[in-house]
């Protein structure tokens, strides 16, 4: 049987009458059945009470990207500006749902707004709006997002640690890439501003932007990035090889081979 992986939703309104919805891009879907290789499990936003139900229940998470932003008062932030969005009901669903999953080594794969929840969940915080930084980029989405390859082209390169969790799984996979310049499609506001204590940065944008992380004591496969994978792994055969370790990384969970580590603490 195939693993199943949970993907975080988030709270939208749709329709007429603007209901709210627990909803996550079929773009994650699509790469869960696709490279992954597991069976994608919506999982709402339904708070912290969540988490002891569905954890036992996966094989691996995924941490979605999205247009709402991690709110400030989980990481003693100053207020958001006026109308930015915010998704109060899948923070206090992801950073509990975060953290234990980390501790029970389960698979976990961050992806943007992913990538900046698995700081904030482990005592990072974040810039909100990196353009507005002295020195740095704009690393945010082009208002006209219907431009052609808006979402698959390449923002920007990224430095990548040669000796890091990420290039050892391009080279495992018999990618040759060049460390001091990999392009990646990052479109975000928010960054890294304090990274947590037990995040190891992985790449970083030319203006020192951190694009990448794993946790360095985490028993299990634990991998970050703020670029979208998702969107061109199709064409892309780094962004493919990110999953397919993250799928295979959850079919060895579901198979039961368990970190040494995890396998202690359940002794």
């Amino acid at each position: 049987m195939r693993a199943m992986v949970g993907i975080s939703c988030c709270v939208k309104a749709f329709g007429l009458f603007g209901t709210p919805n627990h909803a996550a891009s079929d773009s994650y879907v699509r790469v869960s059945l696709g490279p992954i290789g597991a069976v994608p499990v919506l999982l709402p936003a339904a708070g912290e009470a969540l988490v002891p139900d569905i954890l036992p229940r996966l094989d691996g998470l995924m941490l979605t990207g999205s247009r709402s932003n991690v709110h400030p008062d989980h990481y003693d932030g100053p207020a958001h500006a006026e109308g930015t969005p915010e998704d109060p009901q899948r923070d206090s669903t992801t950073l509990p749902l975060i953290r234990a999953a980390i501790a029970a080594g389960l698979p976990v794969l961050a992806i943007c707004r992913g990538f900046q929840e698995l700081n904030v969940a482990l005592g990072g915080s974040l810039d909100q709006r990196i353009q507005d930084l002295p020195g740095r980029m704009d690393h945010s989405t082009p208002s006209d997002q219907k431009l052609p390859g808006v979402r698959t082209g390449k923002a920007h390169a990224v430095r990548v640690a040669p000796d890091g969790q990420l290039a050892r799984i391009w080279a495992e996979a018999g990618l040759r890439i060049r460390p001091e310049a990999v392009p990646v499609n990052s479109l975000h506001n928010q960054g890294v501003c304090r990274l947590a204590p037990r995040l190891v940065a992985e790449a970083w944008a030319p203006d020192g932007t951190v694009e990448a992380v794993r946790v360095a004591d985490a028993p299990g496969f634990v991998l970050g990035v703020q670029w979208h994978p998702e969107y061109d792994w199709e064409q892309d055969a780094r962004s493919r090889v990110i999953f397919e370790a993250f799928g295979a990384a959850a079919a060895a969970w579901a198979a039961g081979q368990r970190p040494e580590a995890t396998r202690r603490a359940a002794a």
